[in-house]
This record gives structure tokens, C-alpha cells and sequence, in this order.
């Protein structure tokens, strides 16, 4: 008797092995027209897998994360298919899943271009209506290695030859089509009803720049149209909220061949990132955090002792002063724990929250820099936390809500993730497990729901990540709470307890906008540049009709400017339907249009971004409302659709 243990607690018996197929059937005939795969003891699994022991099985639909892999999976080997039906000689490199889609690296005499992409469109939907049986063979190492020389796959050859000598090699068949593939797949192509080509990019094979670069084919694929419009109308909205056009059309920032993921801020935008750093820093003083700053460059053998250089030292950048070497910072930790240990601390100075605006350098790839949204060099919104065991829960918890907090002043939602013990870790199984449940503890005391992300901790300790959803739905991990063990013992870090003997404290890393820089472009996106009276670089733009009004609007400059609204006054000899337009253009919230009447009735007529004309008002009227939106930290933004 097989007994299978489903995610609500239930129990499904069965005499004998079944396959994923039948337990979605013993459950309901509806369920199984829909499930796509499975996940068996924490492995995906194909609808014709063999569950052969007591098992937990959670059965998935498309709607699942996991359930949208094993279908884009499918998908990308549709997409081989067509493409070497439509183009004899390609040779398959690697086709995975991947967020919002999957893709495809050929090794082709053709050159694809978006010219192609109707035609192999086209063939992948023939494939779908051939209603192809999806089937799994296996083959011993040596009989893998010798049916892929055979085909003249001399890629997946290299795979094969990296694999474990005593390795069970997998292959998945559907008509004339064989790719090597550890799966999961569906059962056949017939699910894959909607389907679009995206883009064509070069990749070198493996990413390294010394082999030869392929050509990546990417696509996404849906179980109904409607879904595929839905995110193709979202992929035209992230075009036009790109953070890196409006980055440049509104004046914010720049990107420059000579310091490439290196971001040059303009006066517009130091006024955007002013404003985060200033909330930032008002928010912390109300919850009890201290300020601090620590150096750029430190000594090597710091990050020899706090782990960084054996976990991280490929991302990090070194120098050398007076014939020692050196490293910039790559985290600002090791800071804050220097700060505490020019102290000494006894219980009742616990907890010490430090908080850190620290720049940080890390090495990315020249090919990951994106924006803002990637870089060499940003500033982390850090702060360290020393705690007593006994306080820890309750910190955490603070954390938390902390974090909700910020986030809602952006109109953010969002979701947690507890990520787990990752492959390169320092410190105790044991000391894991307890860290890990002590966040456990205090998310389910809160009633956060959240999902676990396993192995996706820092090298230190696990961590509460937050995800935020922007506007047009897409998520940005930004905040992260971190629990460590590691640093205190590493740094001999110490408190003195009421008992007058020595403690060790434990710390908390903790972000919330993750880094200034990439908040900066999510907000950008987020409200589509249009941003929300109080975050808006200029507030108001005074547009006199001629040049005879002058005089009256640089006195309304200067009213506005004492209540510290932020205000540029548009002098130029233009039509007043061209400055309109240009700052309406500029997304600013208010425009003041001033003319005779506007003289004589000492007011000024009001332009809203989203409302248009409103008619006209007093400076003290319309200053009053302006004020009172910056205050209460409206999001009036039209962005936010």
C-alpha cells in the first residue's frame, strides 16, 4: 500500500505504484485536465512519473510557478523542433524555463532575425496541433554519449561529459524530435496553445566569452490567448515605463561608456534620491536606529575573517596601499560590526540598531548591467541590529512591520519568501535550523503569509525576503531581514549580560529599499515617471502667456519657493500651448498658467497632470492643497493604473 500525503493533510491510498497522472484522477477528472505536473517530495515531477513509495505530492496547475516551468520546458523544445524542421544542421545547445518565458541557444548557418519569427511561430503551432506523445527514455552514460555523437550534438556531448560517471542520462522524445532533458515535461505538445517569439539576442555557450557565441531565441507561451495578450499589453506598458528612457527624457540620471555600471545622478534626480534618503532617515530616527558611516576600502584580511572572500571575492574588486592589500566593500556588515566592537556593551544597551546609506562596488558581468536596476556600485539602505536571543523575536517582528510600513507609502504590494541554507554556507546545521526558525516563528506570529525559498540564504544565515508588485504587476525583490550567527563568532562580538559575565549578541542584516539606486528605477517604473506630488522633483511649473506677466509669476516663484514647494518658472518667448505640452511631457503635477486675468484676480489657473484645467485659484488656495498631498504623502500619480 502506497499512501500519498497532499498538501491539505489528506491521504490518498493505493495498492500499488502510481503514476502523477492517476492520483490527479483519483481526485477529481476535472483537476486532471488541468494539472501539469507535480512536485514529489520537493522535486518536480511529469504527469507520467511513477510515485513508487509513501510520498508527499502536490499536484500543479499552470498557475503555479513550477507548473509554468514544466510547461515552458515543454515549450522550448517545441520551439527546437520547429526550428530544425524550418532549418536543417542546427545544433541544440540549452533551451530552459526562465521568468516569463523560456529560451533557446542554436548553433545555426542561418542568421534568425525578427523576420523568422512568424515562420517558426507558425511551425511550433503545427507541432501543438500533431498532439505529439512527450516521452521520457533513459540511457547508461556510455550509450548517451555515443546516440549524441551519432546525431552530431556535439554540445550536448560536452553536457554529457560533465555528468558523474555512474549518471542515468535522460532524453525526451516527441515525433522526430529527441533532445537530452532531466525534465519535467507535459504528456504531449497539444497544451501549449499560445505561443509568441519575443526577441533574438547572442549568447555565448556556457557565458564565457571564450566559446562561440550562439544565437538565443526567446519566447514566451500560455495555456489561452487571452493570458498571452494580457502579457503582451503588459510588455508594451514596461516599454513605455522603461526606467532608463524616463531616466533620460525627465533629466534623472546617465549612463557612461567611461564608468560603465556606474550611474551619474542629475540635479533632478539627486533631488528624487534626496527625497528616499530623507524619508529614510526621518523613519529610522522614530524607530529607535542610530546612523552611522563606515569606509569605502578596508583590509583584506577583514573579509578573510568575515567570510566575504572565500563566498565572494569573484564580485569583489582589490587595490593595494602602502604594499597591503585592500578591498572596496562589497557589503557594509563588516562596518557596522567594527562600530560595535569600538564599544563595550552590556544587556541594557540592547538591542543596537545601526543604520548604514553604504556604497557598496560589486563586479557584474558587462552583459547583466541593466539601468539602474544592475549596477557596480550603489548605496544600501543597511542596517545591523545586535540583539539579545531573548529580544530576537520581537525584532524581527519589527522589522516587518517596519518594512510594511515604507512600503505602503509607495502603494506597494507584496509577498514574502523565507529562503533556506544555500550550497556555500559557513556555521552548524544546527545553528541553521534554529536561525531558520526563529523566522518562521515571528512570520507566523504576525500572520505574514509567505513561501519558502529553498537554499536562496545569504553565506551567513536565512532571510526573510520581501517582493514587491509594481504597478503593471511585476515583481522586484528589494527588502531582506537577515538572521546570523556567523559574524558574532567570527568577530568575538560580546555584550555583558545581567549575570556580569560575556554573551554572545546575534545579529539582524536588514534592508528595505535593498539599494537607493535600483528603488529609484522601480519607482520610476512603478509610477511611470509620473511620480506622486511629494516625490516630484518639481511640483510646479509657473507658464506665463507672454513675457509682459514676468514680473507677477517670479512673485509666485518666490511665494511657493518660501513654502518650500518645489517650482520652476518657463520664461521662454513659446506659445503657451508649447510650454503645456513640454511640462506636461515632464510629468509635473501642477502647471500655473498666468495671463491678464490671472494679474488682475491676483490667482493663478491650475493645470492637474491627470485632471487637466481646474480653473483658477489663489496662491494660498492652491499652495494650501499642494502641501497637504506632500504632507499626508499622497500617491497621486497617474502611473499607478
Amino acid at each position: 500500500m502506497i499512501k500519498i500525503t497532499l498538501p491539505d493533510g489528506s491521504i490518498r491510498e493505493f495498492e500499488e505504484a502510481v503514476k502523477v497522472i492517476d492520483i490527479a484522477k483519483n481526485i477529481s477528472e476535472g483537476l486532471a485536465r488541468v494539472v501539469v505536473g507535480a512536485m514529489v517530495n520537493g522535486c518536480p515531477a511529469g504527469l507520467d512519473q511513477l510515485v513508487e513509495k509513501d510520498s508527499e505530492v502536490s499536484l500543479l496547475k499552470f498557475d503555479d510557478n513550477e507548473g509554468k516551468d514544466i510547461f515552458r520546458h515543454t515549450s522550448s523544445h517545441i520551439l527546437a523542433q520547429a526550428v530544425q524542421r524550418l532549418y536543417p544542421g542546427t545544433m541544440l545547445a540549452i533551451g530552459p524555463a526562465i521568468e516569463n518565458g523560456f529560451y533557446y541557444d542554436f548553433d545555426s548557418e542561418h542568421v534568425f532575425t525578427e523576420a523568422d519569427f512568424e515562420k517558426i511561430e507558425a511551425e511550433m503551432k503545427k507541432i501543438v496541433k500533431e498532439d505529439l506523445k512527450i516521452e521520457r527514455f533513459e540511457l547508461p552514460r556510455n550509450e548517451a554519449l555515443a546516440y549524441v555523437e551519432e546525431r552530431g550534438e556535439k554540445y550536448k556531448v560536452e553536457l554529457i561529459n560533465d555528468l558523474p560517471e555512474d549518471a542515468v542520462i535522460s532524453f525526451y522524445k516527441q515525433g522526430e524530435f529527441v533532445d537530452l532533458c532531466a525534465g519535467p515535461h507535459l504528456q504531449s505538445t497539444k497544451k501549449v496553445k499560445s505561443i509568441k517569439i519575443l526577441s533574438i539576442a547572442g549568447a555565448y555557450w556556457r557565458g564565457s566569452e571564450d566559446n562561440k557565441m550562439l544565437q538565443r531565441i526567446y519566447a514566451t507561451s500560455f495555456e489561452k490567448n487571452k493570458q498571452l495578450e494580457e502579457y503582451l499589453h503588459r510588455l508594451e506598458e514596461a516599454k513605455k515605463r522603461d526606467h532608463r528612457k524616463l531616466g533620460k527624457e525627465l533629466d534623472l540620471f546617465s549612463m557612461h561608456e567611461e564608468g560603465p555600471g556606474f550611474p551619474f545622478f542629475h540635479p533632478k534626480g539627486m533631488v528624487f534620491r534626496n527625497l528616499l534618503e530623507d524619508l529614510w532617515r526621518k523613519e529610522h530616527v522614530k524607530k529607535g536606529y542610530g546612523e552611522i558611516k563606515t569606509p569605502i576600502i578596508l583590509n583584506e584580511e577583514l573579509w578573510h575573517r568575515s567570510g566575504h572572500y572565500e563566498n565572494y571575492k569573484e564580485n569583489m574588486y582589490f587595490t593595494n596601499i602602502d604594499e597591503e592589500n585592500y578591498a572596496v566593500k562589497p557589503m557594509n556588515c563588516p562596518g557596522g560590526i567594527l562600530v560595535y566592537k569600538s564599544n563595550m556593551y552590556s544587556y541594557r544597551d540592547l538591542p543596537l540598531r545601526l543604520g548604514e546609506m553604504g556604497l557598496v562596488h560589486r563586479h557584474e558581468m558587462s552583459g547583466a548591467l541593466h539601468g539602474l536596476m544592475r549596477v557596480r556600485s550603489f548605496t544600501q539602505d543597511d542596517a545591523h541590529l545586535f540583539v539579545t536571543l531573548s529580544q530576537l523575536k520581537d525584532e524581527i517582528m519589527g522589522v516587518v512591520k517596519f518594512t510594511d510600513e515604507m512600503y505602503k507609502l509607495f502603494g506597494f504590494k507584496y509577498h514574502v519568501e523565507l529562503s533556506t541554507k544555500p550550497e556555500k554556507a559557513i556555521g552548524t546545521d544546527e545553528e541553521w535550523d534554529v536561525a531558520i526558525e526563529s523566522l518562521r516563528e515571528a512570520l507566523v506570529e504576525m500572520n505574514v503569509k509567505y513561501i519558502v525559498n529553498e537554499g536562496d540564504g545569504a553565506f551567513y544565515g536565512p532571510k526573510i525576503d520581501f517582493h514587491l508588485e509594481d504597478a503593471i504587476g511585476r515583481t522586484w525583490q528589494c527588502g531582506t531581514c537577515q538572521l546570523d550567527f556567523q559574524m558574532p563568532q567570527r568577530f568575538d562580538l560580546s555584550y555583558v549580560g545581567q549575570d556580569g559575565e560575556k554573551h554572545r549578541p546575534v545579529m539582524l542584516h536588514r534592508t528595505i529599499f535593498g539599494s537607493i539606486e535600483r528603488f529609484m528605477g522601480i519607482l520610476i517604473e512603478h509610477y511611470a515617471g509620473a511620480f506622486p506630488t511629494w516625490l516630484a522633483p518639481v511640483q510646479v511649473k509657473i507658464l506665463p502667456i507672454s513675457d509682459k506677466f514676468n514680473d507677477y509669476a517670479e512673485g509666485v516663484r518666490k511665494q511657493l519657493e518660501e513654502m518650500d514647494i518645489r517650482v520652476e518658472l518657463d520664461t521662454r518667448s513659446e506659445k503657451i500651448g508649447y510650454k503645456i505640452r513640454e511640462a506636461q511631457l515632464q510629468k509635473i503635477p501642477y502647471m500655473f498658467v498666468v495671463g491678464e486675468k490671472e494679474v488682475e484676480a491676483s490667482e493663478v489657473s491650475v493645470r492637474q497632470r491627470a485632471e487637466g484645467d481646474v480653473g483658477s485659484k489663489s496662491v494660498e488656495e492652491i499652495a494650501e492643497e499642494i502641501l497637504a498631498k506632500i504632507k499626508n504623502r499622497d500617491n497621486d500619480s497617474p502611473g499607478l493604473v
